[in-house]
């Protein structure tokens, strides 16, 4: 016997040897083995891990991670130090992504209605019988004239994925695809396209900046790429960039976020109000002399109705501060503003877009090192997302309402969830006679479809990216698998094309490209030949595109001069706001303005199913699985409302039932809801677990944008009584609470006996 088969039969036969069994008995009758690979594949070594570098998709930074897989299974997932979006950094989220991999709620296979629609029930069918049911419902549907009904709503996708996406429909002959994530920062890229003349989302400097006034942009949190973001902060915060001098941060929002609290000044303005604070800005720089560009006697004029007195009572802000603030923007060099989530949530959320790039350009912010910094033109053209309006999830709910729509594609996307209710989607989707869903777990969209056909993780998957914002250069990064799908599950690209073989026809020679691997690649290579740096960095493709794995992506050095635009008068005119964007519902019966925001954990709710991120405590009230409302104490006082108390809010949209938390950093007049909980469907861990409050705000999208304006409506609270400890409904921290048992060991003192006392004393 040889010393190599020796080897193989012990370690094959260890559980049976320990039970007493000699090894011809185990040649037999083989006993499970301890180690995944006795006789390892080629290129593997047992004990020693493989990384791969991919690209994390929990949000829509396009952060690099580098994958660590250990004989077959991966085992933890960290931010790639060459990728300069993130720069070896990975926020909670992109650190839990494997439990999307591992997660016991994945779709195992491809599926098959057998319940109500939003049931959640099916039963399990074969890949071909769910091509074949999907392929024929599109047949017919062609073959009656009526191509132009097959309608696709797909999660924003900037890579090659989106293009197949669009070769798909393009040659089956529908125009009809929509593009939905609930942030997806239209209003900023649309009043780019007005201000700058590109409908993109530029790169902001914040390493380089000596002094950021954020309206409403949470990028510690969520806001674009927080981890990226972040890391320039703390460069700012440290002196880093041009000179030692430490940067200032001023935040303006009603509710302080974690942006908020490591703001060197907060500012807490009237919900709605910013847009004109930030206009009310940029007259002072005009009116004191501190603008140096030209035209300035056409923004006197623009500007004149923005006066202090009255953008201070608007904005219930002191004049004296708005006065301050401008003072230090133009004087410091260089500065920067940025506009968040907040800000593009109200209904005028693109004149509050505009109004932050009339104040970079007033400030000479735009084209310049450590203020606004616009990108190369993109790898992939951007062109098929250039209109806007046609991105607009309402002309797919009018159509389906109409029966305009008579058969519905969802790819990765969940807007039943996502939505306010007051849209009714759902409704919109139980219109359409056919449903088919792209999906990797059960939401409450895909539980809509008739067919599912299941989607691997991004882990088992293909894939590119291209990042906006991006660093500053013309960058992509790859996805490419670190490990093998583990359960019946196909790429999403694959399914496209896999459909379109089975349909036939013109559809069937435009997607014929084998495997989304195979078109990937293509496609990169097509990239290459055109690319004069892109040939310049490798010999060959073969070498390029191993590079390009490798590292994880492609990002040259930007040796060019960052590009410069004016903002003109004429283009921002018509985005001037009136008045303070305006709330909904009767103040005398809704006496509270609503907020809404995405929790760092949960985001737009599709870290609900994570056990580590329902776990992972809230940054700011370390609250932990489940939802909350934030009242400020004084206004709880006057409602007779304590910490933990289950409250209802209501709006003229309906009312959802939560506890309350005490929260000091929020205006009295303004309550807010984290986004996130509230499922009916997305497996055991989100399950009716807290509420959304997405259920109870009214539909309000931007004509022009597409943009949903979150933040619009009015709110009324009411105490409903104690929920038992323990229970769903029950506020849960991990963190120590503020309650002394009666101890007294907190010492309260007030700022006019402090005053009397002696620093010796102190």
């Amino acid at each position: 016997m040889k010393r190599r088969d020796f080897l193989k039969y012990i370690g094959a036969g260890v559980v049976g040897t320990g039970a007493g069994f000699g090894i011809p008995q185990v040649i037999k009758r083989p006993g499970g083995m301890l180690f995944p690979y006795l006789i390892p594949p080629k290129d593997m070594i047992p004990g020693v891990p493989s990384w791969y570098a991919s690209v994390c998709r929990q949000c829509g930074a396009g952060c690099g991670i580098l994958v660590k897989v250990l004989e077959g299974r991966a085992k933890k997932v960290e931010g790639n130090p060459l990728h300069p979006v993130n720069k070896g950094g990975l926020c909670a989220r992109g650190q839990s992504g494997l439990q999307a991999l591992y997660n016991p709620d994945r779709i195992t296979g491809p599926l098959k209605r057998t319940g109500e629609r939003g049931s959640g029930r099916y039963k399990e069918i074969s890949w071909d019988e769910a091509i074949k049911t999907v392929s024929d419902k599109l047949r017919e549907l062609g073959s009656d004239g009526n191509a132009d009904k097959l309608w696709l709503v797909s999660s924003s996708e900037r890579g090659h994925l989106g293009k197949l996406a669009e070769e798909f429909m393009a040659a089956y002959g529908s125009k009809n695809h929509v593009e939905y994530d609930l942030f997806q920062n239209k209003n900023l890229k649309y009043a780019g396209g007005v201000t700058v003349g590109t409908e993109e989302v530029p790169f902001y400097d914040i390493e380089n900046t000596k002094y950021l006034l954020s309206f409403g942009a949470d990028f510690a949190s969520t806001w674009l790429s927080p981890v990226g973001l972040s890391h320039g902060y703390g460069q700012m915060r440290q002196g880093g960039g041009r000179s030692s001098k430490r940067g200032k941060l001023v935040q303006v929002e009603p509710r302080m976020s974690l942006t908020g609290a490591n703001a060197d000044k907060w500012v807490p303005a009237r919900p709605g109000s910013e847009a004109v604070l930030a206009l009310a800005i940029a007259r002072e720089i005009v009116a004191r002399g501190y603008y140096q560009g030209g035209n300035a006697g056409a923004w006197t004029t623009l500007l004149a109705p923005y006066k202090l007195s009255a953008a201070s009572k608007a904005t219930d802000v002191k004049a004296e501060t708005i006065s301050h603030i401008a003072r230090e923007l133009a004087k410091t060099t260089p500065s920067l503003v940025i506009g968040g989530d907040s800000l593009s949530s109200y209904s005028d959320g693109i004149s509050g877009q505009v109004a932050v790039n009339i104040l970079n350009h007033l400030a000479g912010n735009i084209g310049r090192k450590g203020g606004v910094v616009l990108n190369p033109e993109r790898l992939l053209k951007a062109g098929r997302r250039a209109n806007l309006k046609n991105r607009r999830m309402s002309r797919f709910i009018d159509a389906a309402s109409g029966g305009n729509a008579r058969a519905l594609i969802i790819d990765n996307t969940n807007p039943v969830f996502t939505m306010p209710k007051a849209s009714k989607v759902e409704q919109a989707i139980r219109n359409v006679p056919f449903v088919a869903s792209f999906a990797t777990f059960i939401d409450e969209s895909s539980a809509m479809a008739d067919i599912i056909l299941p989607a691997n993780t991004s882990y088992e998957d293909w894939g590119d990216d291209f990042p906006e914002p991006a660093a500053g250069n013309g960058m992509a990064t790859i996805m490419q698998p670190a490990v093998s799908p583990f359960f019946k599950t196909k790429s999403r690209g694959d399914i496209y094309i896999a459909l379109a073989k089975a349909h036939g026809g013109k559809l069937a020679e435009r997607l014929d490209h084998g495997t989304f691997a195979k078109y990937l690649k293509k496609s990169w290579k097509k990239l290459y030949s055109s690319n004069k740096a892109m040939a310049k960095s490798a010999l060959t493709f073969a070498d390029f595109w191993n590079r390009l794995l490798e590292n994880g992506g492609w990002w040259p050095k930007n040796t060019s001069r960052p590009r410069t635009k004016s903002v003109s008068v004429a283009s921002v005119r018509g985005y001037m706001p009136k008045t303070v964007a305006a709330f909904g519902g009767d103040k005398s019966s809704y006496p509270l303005n609503l907020v809404v925001y995405p929790q760092i954990g949960m985001y737009d709710g599709r870290g609900a199913n994570s056990s580590w991120l329902q776990e992972f405590p809230d940054t700011m009230t370390a609250v932990v699985w489940g939802s909350w409302v934030e009242i400020n104490p004084k206004t709880a006082a006057k409602l007779k409302i304590k910490e933990g108390d289950t409250v209802s809010v209501s709006t003229p949209e309906g009312s959802i039932e939560l506890p309350a938390h005490m929260y000091a950093a929020i205006r009295p007049d303004t309550i807010a809801i984290p986004i996130g909980q509230g499922h009916t469907q997305y497996g055991r861990i989100a399950k009716d677990r807290g509420a959304n409050p997405l259920e109870i705000l009214p539909f309000m999208e931007d004509k022009m944008s597409g943009d949903i304006a979150l933040n619009t409506t009015r709110a009324s609270l009411s105490r409903k009584g104690r929920a038992k400890k323990g229970s769903d409904s029950s506020l849960v921290r991990a963190a120590a609470n503020n309650d002394e048992h009666g101890r007294d060991y907190t010492k309260i003192i007030s700022p006019a006996s402090f005053a009397k006392i002696g620093k010796e004393d102190v």
